[in-house]
C-alpha cells in the first residue's frame, strides 16, 4: 500500500464529513443538506436525471424517523438547499415546499426504517445503470473500481412497475441487507452510505462500472480479477472512508462552479 493510501486508511473515520465533535445539531443538519444539494447537482451534471425520476435522501440528525429529499419536478441541475423537503416515515412533509415523489417515499422510507446504519441513499434512472439492470446480473470484478462492489451488492429481481406500494419498498430494503448497493432489475441502481458523500460516490462509480463492463463485453470477453484480489481491493477502494473521501473533490468542484446551490 502506498503512502497516500496509508494516510487515507489511517484517518479517524469519526471525523468524516466534519460531523460530530463540537458541532451543533443545526450545523450537522445544514452540512447534510448542503452535501445533498451538491450530490443532486452532480447527478444532473453527469446526466443521471430522467424527467422527474430519481431521488437522493439523507436522514435528519435530530429526528431519525425523518429524512431530507429533493422535491419532485425540480431539476437536479437547479437544486438548492432551500428546495429540499423534510419528510417523515408516514409520508408527511414536515418542512419545505414542493411535491413529494411517491416512489422516493416508498423506497427511501423503508430503507431508512429497516437500516439504522443508512444515513443516505441514492437512486436514479441513469443510462448505464438501467441498461445493466435489464440483464438481471450482478457486476463482475472486471476493473479495480468495480471491486468496490465485489460481494457487496445484490440483485433485486422482482420488478412489478413503479414502486408506489410500501410492500415493494420493504422487499427492496430486505434484499439490500447489509450491502452498499442494489441493482433493481429493469429499473436502475440504488446505493446507500453512512454519509451523503459515500452514497453519492457509490452511485457515481457504480454507474461508471456498469458502463465499463457493458463496453468490455461488447468488445470481447473481459478477464475477471481473481476472488482473493477482488476482495482485497474491495477492502481498500470499497470502504466507508474511501467512499466519503472520493466524493470530496467532486463536492469542491461543484460548489466552486455553482455556489448558488448552497442558498
Amino acid at each position: 500500500m502506498n503512502e497516500a493510501n496509508n494516510i487515507i486508511m489511517n484517518r479517524d473515520t469519526t471525523g468524516m464529513g466534519g460531523e460530530g465533535a463540537g458541532k451543533s445539531t443545526a450545523e450537522i443538519r445544514l452540512e447534510r443538506k448542503q452535501k445533498l444539494a451538491a450530490a443532486l447537482r452532480l447527478f444532473g451534471k453527469f446526466g443521471f436525471d430522467e424527467g422527474v425520476a430519481g431521488h437522493v435522501t439523507v436522514r435528519d440528525p435530530e429526528h431519525p424517523d425523518q429524512f431530507w429529499v429533493n422535491p419532485m419536478g425540480r431539476s437536479f441541475k437547479q437544486m438548492r438547499v432551500s428546495d429540499l423537503l423534510l419528510v417523515n416515515h408516514r409520508g408527511e412533509v414536515v418542512a419545505g415546499d414542493g411535491l413529494l415523489n411517491g416512489a422516493a417515499f416508498t423506497i427511501h422510507s423503508r430503507i431508512h426504517m429497516a437500516h439504522p446504519r443508512v444515513t443516505a441513499a441514492a437512486h436514479s434512472h441513469s443510462l448505464y445503470g438501467k441498461a445493466w439492470s435489464s440483464l438481471g446480473r450482478l457486476l463482475d470484478p472486471v476493473t479495480q473500481d468495480a471491486c468496490a462492489f465485489y460481494e457487496d451488492h445484490v440483485l433485486f429481481d422482482d420488478f412489478t412497475g413503479v414502486v408506489l406500494d410500501s410492500s415493494e419498498g420493504e422487499r427492496i430494503a430486505a434484499a439490500l441487507g447489509d450491502h452498499k448497493a442494489a441493482i433493481l432489475q429493469n429499473h436502475g441502481l440504488l446505493t446507500v452510505g453512512e454519509t451523503v458523500d459515500e452514497a453519492a460516490w457509490w452511485f457515481i462509480t457504480m454507474e461508471r462500472s456498469c458502463q465499463a463492463q457493458l463496453l468490455a463485453e461488447a468488445a470481447g470477453k473481459p478477464q475477471l480479477i481473481k476472488p482473493e484480489f477482488a476482495a482485497r481491493t474491495r477492502d481498500t477502494v470499497g470502504s466507508t472512508l474511501a467512499g466519503w473521501f472520493s466524493f470530496q473533490p467532486l463536492y469542491d468542484v461543484i460548489v466552486a462552479e455553482q455556489p448558488e446551490l448552497l442558498d
